[in-house]
């Protein structure tokens, strides 16, 4: 059986299966696409700071949503490059994601002794303790945008995501974070194999685009797991909306920041989570 062509970064991959059918004698050869995932590090001031499973594309915006949403910067100004290697020639082919950072916001980061080894679907891989989660949000400010959504904003982004995700329908097997005004419209949206990964890719777009991250909401083809929610909260965002269940923990953060929370979202309807 051939190699999968792991090399080249693109969000994709064609690999060569037999596809079995039931109650069928006989086996077909065939080749399909899977989701490409590669180890990413995160190199901060020459010190690498997290290695994360990714999809290979869109990596700057990746890597600066990662150092906000993580709270290793604060805003876009702590961050005076980004340096995207592609390590295709390597055994395994991977990224480093080289990000040169004002002094206190390094100091800061050692200071917080975390050195992550994430992996999909995980949020906080390589925390030495329970005393070093951030479990206490930033207060969402109120802007009115969530009073100014219109009615059948959350039909209208679960009808058109679809159409924003072209790695899961080749694949099936990407999650995507996408971007929302008010009336439901999607803006931007990122795909990837980790749905951690997808948001971060959203959050440093806006923030590479010095968008304002309190006029919009994000959706999320994905569960809502707590540190989705508090990637949200920390840079403002007013409402978050999956399509599939909430974690308890995710409520709970939800409502201490004064976040806007709605899963199961189909162009049927939602549950809405209200803020307490």
């Amino acid at each position: 059986m051939d190699s999968p062509d792991i090399a080249a970064p693109g969000g994709a991959i064609e690999v060569p299966v037999r596809r079995v059918r039931v109650g069928a004698a006989n086996t077909d050869a065939a080749r399909d696409h899977v989701g490409q995932e590669w180890p990413v590090a995160l190199v901060f001031n020459g010190i690498s700071h997290a290695v994360m499973m990714c999809t290979p594309c869109d990596l700057e915006a990746f890597a600066v949503g990662f150092a906000i949403s993580e709270g290793i910067v604060e805003r876009r100004s702590d961050i005076k490059d980004v340096d995207v290697v592609l390590r295709t020639d390597a055994p395994l082919p991977h990224a480093e994601v080289h990000l040169d950072v004002l002094q206190h916001a390094f100091a800061a980061l050692k200071e917080k002794r975390r050195a992550l080894a994430g992996r999909t679907g995980c949020g906080v891989c390589g925390i030495e303790s329970i005393d070093l989660l951030d479990l206490a949000p930033e207060r969402v400010p109120d802007t009115g945008f969530v009073a100014r959504l219109a009615p059948d904003a959350l039909e209208r982004a679960a009808r058109e995501l679809p159409a924003h995700q072209a790695l899961t329908r080749l694949t099936g097997g990407l999650h995507a974070a996408a971007w929302c005004d008010a009336t439901g419209a999607i803006r931007l949206a990122f795909e990837d194999v980790g749905r951690h990964n997808a948001l971060d890719k959203l959050i440093g777009s806006l923030v590479l685009a010095r968008a304002d991250t309190t006029d919009g909401f994000v959706f999320l083809s994905s569960r809502a797991s707590y540190e989705l929610v508090r990637k949200a909260a920390r840079v403002g965002i007013p409402m978050v909306a999956t399509i599939s269940a909430p974690s308890s923990l995710a409520i709970q953060i939800a409502r201490q920041a004064g976040l806007r929370l709605v899963s199961f979202c189909r162009e049927s309807g939602y549950v809405d989570y209200e803020t307490a």
